[in-house]
């Protein structure tokens, strides 16, 4: 990581900047996804946002290095620990060797920049104190020249780690600004393509007690629709009709969704449609449902398992 070397001539490596886009990895996703950037927080070269995605990450790091060293043994799913090491005959899992060493490899580069640049002792080359020391100095690391590189590469070491501890194929989609009074942060859907039965789940990227299951997504879509944020739809719904800017628009509901979002089986939903004269939509021979009415059943569902 010889590049930000450049970056030393400031004082201990920090600058004072105006409020400016901010480079970090959630706002990366942010406009990759239609959304704008958020400001850096005064002081700080990132937004509130990314500086605690940054903290939440190295944290994490540790638990994903030890989880990629129990794949050693070449399974790529995660499964109960043996004794006597790995099964005989089971290939060495490559992903997982390689995770780990990105892993202490960025750690130690980003911890070795501190050390130089604060004029303190590097910390023991483990991944665990590494990351405690970053995390330590995450407010420095934020104010830093490089503070968009380090956020976007811990997250990126974070996402490759992740992928090999659990391969299952998930799609993140940015729904749009955190409901809740005074986050900065970004919901994201995670939706897992490849199990359309599971719920998708909802998290704020820079708060994770800012949660919510699938089956609060359709209410918690009006909240967005409340604050401005782009919403949008979920995966494979369908967008009514062609409102003007500022007009919201109707959304429809296919009935793969519906079971998805309340973790029900399709057949329950099409009963429901029927039972309750859901509004419908045809589209390329499919069926989509108003979600106002869907939205109205299922209220009413919970207010009677409530009484």
């Amino acid at each position: 990581m010889d590049h930000h070397a450049h970056h030393a001539h400031h004082a201990n490596g920090v600058v004072r900047r105006t409020a400016a886009a901010c480079p970090g990895a959630g706002c990366e996703r942010r406009e990759a996804s239609g959304l704008a950037r958020r400001l850096a927080a005064p002081g700080s070269g990132l937004c509130e946002a990314c500086r605690a995605r940054l903290s939440l990450e190295l944290t994490r790091l540790p638990a994903l290095y030890e989880e990629c060293g129990r794949l050693l043994g070449g399974s790529d799913q995660p499964r109960e620990k043996v004794s006597g090491g790995p099964l005989p005959g089971l290939p060495f899992n490559v992903a997982a060797s390689e995770a780990r060493s990105t892993i202490t490899g960025v750690l130690g580069a980003w911890a070795a920049l501190v050390a130089q640049q604060r004029r303190l002792p590097a910390p023991p080359r483990t991944p665990v104190h590494l990351a405690l020391f970053l995390v330590r100095h995450a407010d420095w690391l934020a104010a830093h020249p490089a503070a968009g590189e380090v956020s976007q590469e811990i997250a990126q070491v974070t996402r490759r780690a992740r992928r090999v501890v659990d391969p299952r194929t998930r799609r993140r989609v940015a729904l749009g600004p955190c409901v809740e009074a005074g986050c900065d942060g970004t919901l994201v859907a995670v939706v897992s393509s490849d199990r359309p039965e599971q719920p998708a789940a909802i998290t704020c990227d820079a708060d994770a007690a800012h949660h919510w299951e699938g089956s609060q997504w359709l209410a918690l879509s009006r909240r967005l629709r409340g604050t401005g944020g782009g919403a949008g739809t979920g995966a494979g719904t369908a967008t009514g009709t062609g409102a003007a800017p500022g007009v919201v628009r109707t959304r429809w509901l296919s009935a793969a969704d519906i079971a998805r979002l309340w973790d029900m089986a399709p057949g329950s939903v099409y009963r429901h449609a029927s039972q309750r004269g859901w509004r419908r939509l045809s589209r390329s021979g499919r069926t989509y449902y108003h979600e106002a009415d869907v939205q109205e059943t299922f209220d009413g569902r919970v207010r009677t398992t409530a009484g």
